[in-house]
């Protein structure tokens, strides 16, 4: 029996890796540990939890999926493996960014001031 592999994930896990190593930031080492684990045990977290949790301009990690559930009323920017359509567009429309994980590490490399969520 073969194993399936995700190489999107894969690539994922390697750069947060090698951002932790690099930058000594233990927030990158965290979320790649979150995102090693399986798809049924990785962080699934609601745009209203984010909002409930958040202030106005935080960075915030969720190593998973944000889903659309909730109302957010404050800009911030959200890195994720994975977005619902909803989601994204209530960040957007709140005047925020919602990144994948590998851009979000490019834009904020050291990890300070990055909240992880979900994990």
């Amino acid at each position: 029996m073969s194993s399936i592999t995700n190489p999107v994930l894969d690539n994922t896990i390697f750069i947060l890796r090698r951002a932790f190593k690099k930058n000594g930031a233990e927030i990158w080492k965290a979320a790649a540990e979150f995102l090693s684990k399986s798809r049924s045990r990785r962080a699934a977290v609601n745009v209203g939890k984010i909002a409930r949790l958040t202030g106005k301009g935080d960075l915030i990690v969720v190593p998973g999926k944000v889903l659309g559930a909730g109302l957010l009323d404050h800009k911030l920017t959200v890195g994720a493996f994975t977005f619902s359509q909803a989601a994204k567009e209530k960040i957007r429309e709140a005047g925020g960014q919602a990144l994948n994980l590998v851009d979000f590490v490019h834009e904020h490399p050291s990890g300070k001031g990055v909240r992880l969520i979900g994990g």
